[in-house]
């Protein structure tokens, strides 16, 4: 999934500069205002508070469902996180069957999952992602007009989890580049495997649902790029 942005880039290079990884409010401003200015953007929603309980983190993704114009919710408990990009680590459709002759070990030595696999973009097959998001306060950006912050609280007794986003919606910090889904067994009959997925499919352009894989249920999710965290355990 790493194909940094104009935007990326910036905010990386602000970030870098606080001292001790701390992220200043005055350091996070900057680094959107650059850039909007440089990328041409639009807009981008600026949170009111203090930054300095935030730190930099390598880039981290959440994989989230959820209507484009939601803002808040309770079901953070089916979000996900991937604390390392999953892009790099993962393997390529034409070789699943290596995949699968070395036990479902990937070279990366995470390890596939028959009943439940994901798919990105370039049609790479990638690790799971971490269930449920972890509780605290995640810096997160779509690389385009709008940088906010994500608050997922703590797992409730009934198993829900409530979310909430500064003033945007799930769309508004959806990284339209990356596309991710999950691809479970179907109720017909026949195996849901990554050998029955169209190559040709790949790669799926901006913004579009992925392609479907026969004999699989597909639930798509939404990919928010995560810069820098308060309060959650790394």
């Amino acid at each position: 999934m790493t194909r940094k942005s104009k935007f990326d880039a910036l905010v990386d290079s602000a970030l870098l500069e606080t001292a001790g990884s701390a992220l200043t409010r005055r350091a996070f401003l900057l680094s959107s205002a650059a850039a909007a200015a440089t990328a041409g953007l639009s807009r981008s929603v600026l949170a009111t508070e203090d930054f300095r309980d935030f730190r930099r983190v390598p880039t981290q993704y959440i994989a989230a469902l959820g209507s484009p114009d939601a803002r808040s919710g309770n079901d953070a408990q089916t979000w996900g996180l991937w604390r390392q990009d999953p892009g790099p680590r993962g393997v390529p459709l034409e070789e699943y069957a290596h995949l699968k002759a070395s036990g479902g070990v990937a070279p990366a030595s995470w390890k596939f999952d028959d009943k439940a696999w994901w798919l990105e973009e370039h049609g790479l097959i990638m690790e799971q992602p971490e269930f449920p998001l972890p509780p605290g306060r995640y810096m997160v950006t779509g690389g385009r007009a709008i940088t906010t912050v994500l608050t997922v609280d703590a797992m409730a007794k009934n198993g829900t989890q409530r979310w909430a986003l500064d003033d945007a919606t799930i769309y508004d910090v959806t990284h339209l580049r990356c596309r991710s889904a999950l691809y479970t067994p179907g109720a017909a009959a026949g195996p849901c495997s990554p050998a029955k997925a169209q190559k040709a499919a790949f790669p799926v352009r901006p913004g579009a649902p992925m392609p479907p894989v026969e004999g699989c249920n597909k639930q798509d999710y939404s990919v928010f790029i995560v810069v820098a965290v308060a309060g959650v355990k790394t």
